[in-house]
Parts: C-alpha cells; sequence; structure tokens
C-alpha cells in the first residue's frame, strides 16, 4: 500500500523533526520550517495532507494554510497550537482548516485525525469555485468511538479532557455521583459514559426524568406499588430501584422532588432497603445512584428546600459540566457531528458551513448549550435550500446576538419606564410584521416556539 505524503511545517526544528520520525512508518514525510519553504515543497510535490502549527515568526500557520488552499483547496489540513483561544480556533476555521488539535498530544490521536481528514478529505473538500473558505471539521475530532452501550462524546477543550479524565477515575466506584451543571450540558450523556465505563455496564441503566413526573405517583415509580395499594394500582407495579438492581440508576432534575420522597430516598441511600407504597417486605437493591441538576442545591439546603443530610449523601463525587460558551473550541465540531447527523436522518444534500457562518456560530453564547446547538442546526440544514449553511440561514437570534442586545439598550434609553417585558413585546411586534404577521415564521426569528409565542400574545394582550 502506497504511504500518502504529508506536509509538516514548525519552526520548532526539534517539533518538526520529531513528529517525521514518529510518522515516517506510515506516511512519506516532508518538513518545512517556515511558510515560504511549506510552499516551495508544496507546489513541487503532490501533497495529500498538510499539519502546520500556528505562531511561527514571518508567515503565519493561518496565513500559510490561506495560501495553500489557493493552491489545491482540496487537500485537507491539520492545524496545531500550544494556545487553544477561541479566536485562533475561528481563524484556523475560517483559513479552511479540517481540524485543529491542542499541544501537546498524543501521537495516537494525531494519527487518527491524520487518517480520518484523508480518509474523508474528498467527501468534505472545499469547492474549488469558492474563494471563500467553507469551514468544516471531522464530526469525531478527539471523541470517543461511541456505541449502544457507550454514548459518543465530542469534544477538543481541556475542560472536557478533565470531565472525561474525571469520569474514568470514578467508574469504578460504588460512590454516588452529582453532575452539575446548566440545562443542556450533557449531563445525562456523562451518566451514561460512567455507567459505560463502571464494572456495571453489563446491567441496567435507568433513567428518571424528576420534573416530569407527578409527584404524587413518583414515589410508586422509584419504589414500586402493590395491586390495590392505592386507586388505580390494578395490580403490582416493579419501582425503577429494583428494576436497577446491580446496574445504575440516574435520576435527571434531582432538585424538584419533594420533601417525602426525599426522605425515602435517603434512606435507601444509607440502608440500600426500601418497601413498596402499600407493601411491608424490606426490598433489598444494589444501584449506583447518578443524580444530575442544573439547580444550586447548596441554596436550596440554606433555604429549606432540600435535605441537607440527602445533599451531602448524593454528592459524594461531584461532576461539574462546562457551559458551552466557556468551550467554544467544541463549537465546530460539535457543529459538524450534529450537522452530518441531520443530514443522514432527513436526507438532506447540505455539505457544510461557509466561513461567515462558522465564525457566528462559534462566537454566539448558546445558552442553551450543546441541546440548543443540535436543534438550530437541525433546523438550519431543513430549511438550507443551499450546499452550505450562509448567514442568512441562521436563526435571527443567533444572527443578531449582541445586535439584538444593543437594540433593547436603545430602546430602554430612550424610554427608562421600559421594563423586559416590554422590551419583549417590542421584539415580538418586530418579528409579526417582519414575517407578514405569519406567527410560525415569528416564531422561528425569534428563537421560541410557536406555542410559547402564542402564550406571550394572549399575556401581551396582542390579537
Amino acid at each position: 500500500m502506497n504511504k500518502k505524503n504529508i506536509l509538516i511545517v514548525d519552526d520548532e526544528i526539534h517539533t518538526c523533526q520529531g513528529l517525521a520520525r514518529a510518522l515516517k512508518y506510515e506516511w512519506e514525510t516532508f518538513t518545512a520550517a517556515n511558510g515560504k519553504e511549506a510552499i516551495t515543497i508544496f507546489e513541487e510535490n503532490p501533497i495529500d495532507i498538510i499539519l502546520t502549527d500556528v505562531k511561527m515568526p514571518g508567515m503565519s500557520g493561518i496565513e500559510l494554510l490561506r495560501k495553500l488552499k489557493n493552491i489545491r483547496p482540496e487537500v485537507p489540513a491539520i492545524v496545531m497550537s500550544a494556545y487553544n483561544e477561541t479566536e485562533t480556533v475561528v481563524d484556523a476555521v475560517k483559513a479552511g482548516a479540517y481540524d485543529f488539535i491542542t499541544k501537546p498530544f498524543r501521537l495516537d490521536d494525531l494519527d487518527g485525525v491524520l487518517k480520518t481528514a484523508v480518509e474523508n478529505g474528498h467527501s468534505l473538500q472545499l469547492p474549488s469555485t469558492n474563494k471563500t473558505s467553507n469551514a468544516q471539521l471531522p464530526a469525531r475530532s478527539q471523541a470517543n468511538k461511541g456505541s449502544e452501550n457507550s454514548p459518543q462524546i465530542i469534544y477538543k477543550s481541556m475542560l472536557m479532557e478533565k470531565v472525561l479524565r474525571t469520569v474514568q477515575q470514578i467508574a469504578p466506584a460504588r460512590s454516588s455521583v452529582l453532575i452539575t451543571g446548566e440545562s443542556g450540558t450533557g449531563k445525562e450523556v456523562i451518566a451514561k459514559a460512567i455507567h459505560a465505563a463502571s464494572t456495571r455496564a453489563n446491567k441496567a441503566f435507568i433513567a428518571v426524568h424528576c420534573a416530569a413526573l407527578n409527584a404524587n405517583l413518583f414515589e410508586s415509580e422509584l419504589f414500586g406499588h402493590e395491586k390495590g395499594s392505592f386507586t388505580g394500582a390494578n395490580e403490582k407495579r416493579i419501582g425503577r430501584f429494583e428494576a436497577a438492581d446491580g446496574g445504575t440508576l440516574f435520576l435527571d432534575e434531582i432538585g424538584e422532588i419533594d420533601a417525602t420522597t426525599q426522605v425515602k430516598l435517603l434512606r435507601i441511600l444509607e440502608s440500600r432497603s426500601f418497601e413498596r407504597v402499600g407493601g411491608s417486605e424490606t426490598l433489598y437493591s444494589d444501584v449506583r445512584l447518578i443524580a444530575a441538576t442544573n439547580r444550586d442545591l447548596r441554596k436550596m439546603v440554606q433555604a429549606g428546600e432540600f435535605r441537607e443530610d440527602l445533599y451531602y449523601r448524593l454528592d459524594v463525587i461531584n461532576v461539574e459540566l462546562p457551559p458551552l460558551r466557556e468551550r467554544r473550541e467544541d463549537i465546530p465540531a460539535l457543529l459538524q457531528h450534529w450537522l452530518i447527523a441531520s443530514v443522514s436522518d432527513n436526507q438532506l444534500n447540505v455539505k457544510g458551513f461557509t466561513a461567515d457562518a462558522m465564525s457566528r456560530l462559534c462566537t454566539y453564547d448558546w445558552p442553551g448549550n450543546v441541546r440548543e446547538l443540535r436543534n438550530v442546526v437541525e433546523r438550519m440544514a431543513v430549511l438550507s435550500h443551499q450546499e452550505y449553511i450562509d448567514l442568512p440561514n441562521l436563526p435571527d437570534h443567533v444572527l443578531l446576538g449582541d445586535q439584538q442586545l444593543s437594540t433593547q439598550t436603545k430602546i430602554e434609553e430612550k424610554d427608562k419606564a421600559l421594563d423586559v417585558a416590554e422590551n419583549e413585546k417590542v421584539l415580538i411586534l418586530k418579528a409579526l410584521k417582519e414575517s407578514n404577521n405569519n406567527r410560525t415564521l415569528a416564531a422561528e426569528r425569534l428563537g421560541m416556539s410557536r406555542r410559547t409565542l402564542h402564550r406571550r400574545l394572549k399575556q401581551f394582550g396582542i390579537t
């Protein structure tokens, strides 16, 4: 099998030569110490992939990438840097980088990224007729492979690297885990990852979303009930603790359970025993409990809304998930991952994002985190009639961002009496006007569901 040609560019001679030695067994290596030398080699040899550092004297790696893309845009390029600032990642993406990796990195990880880039380079390549680089990154950049039992986690940031190291470290233990973080950060995904890496992986993983259950039935849901124990209990039911015996029980939004259930939950954590509702038989269950919340349980304890003893039983090990705005270097790979999923699910012909669209998506704060990103990508993919998602395809709340906030600020300066609700009313009226009173379109422009818009209209008395 013929080796593929890789061009390695780094002004640190030892790094450059070290990479060449490490890769020479599977790649035909070419090395350059600066941008000018790299361009000459690139023009004279059939290079299959580029690996370049960012910070170099004279011509930076980003500038070099732009020049090489003008020569042969179909050749994938990997940018490496010891700095993972958002601006650097965005600049690399806009220049047409296929991937961005942060030093130091493992050679096994680098080899996987290089092979993926070469294999997918033609399907993800930039259109040669478009002089504006279209930013596209591989869907599984520095991700675990994922399976039915182990979820795929897309990440590049050191923050998520730290989270996953913690997952590997705590997985074999039996201790309870409390996962905290904003809504949409992927708490259930991390819970599944802990289960998958544990000795309980071949047993059940059962998830219970506490806020979605009726408070009166929650106890029955967790502990089960005997036939005839209450109206409607026509047969005996096995609860979630019983069903998860030997495995993992995940209680999402744990801060929503009532005081009575808190007491019973504390008991089973301390004694591993419980009774079904309406029953007298004491049952035992070997369950590893993982709980999650987007609320501050400490403050709830101080306010008397959550039992202090239960809090400490749950918070034996804490895993805190960072919001997406604090790990922006993960955004390009997440965008591409969910785009590929949307294209596959909906049989679409969308290939990627323009540089302008990618840049805006990377700088948006994503208050709904990964869940919001996933939904926005699917909506853009379905509604786009072009091969590449561009700025006009972005929802207004993503496209405007700070501009929308600036508009609200100007409204407040013009009339200090306007409060947040009045500002929202003004924006809703503006969206209705711009959409010719089409409420579905107005809701899309505002980034809310049609049902939410209907409630707001009713609240503001708009007919």
